[in-house]
């Protein structure tokens, strides 16, 4: 998980896509959790939508900075919503 969290600093704008290649939406920016290391993402689906959906690092198959992308290894519906 060490790899992904490094990564997750630099994601912000970056297209989420989960398992089946359903767009997920954009990261809004890098969650920390109790150390200071990123170990979720923020992701908004709509530009102007005040739900977030809550990526923990964990779910990240991969991350591809080339094209701006963001892999999940789980689907679009087992990922949490927050306000």
């Amino acid at each position: 998980m060490s790899a992904v969290a490094a990564d997750l600093n630099t994601t912000t704008g970056f297209v989420v896509a989960d398992n089946r290649g359903r767009v997920v939406g954009r990261v809004e920016s890098p969650m920390y959790g109790l150390a200071n290391v990123p170990d979720a993402l923020a992701v908004r689906r709509r530009r102007l939508s005040r739900h977030l959906r809550l990526v923990p690092a964990n779910t990240i198959a991969t991350i591809d900075a080339a094209r701006g992308t963001v892999a999940l290894s789980v689907a679009r519906d087992a990922i949490r919503r927050f306000h």
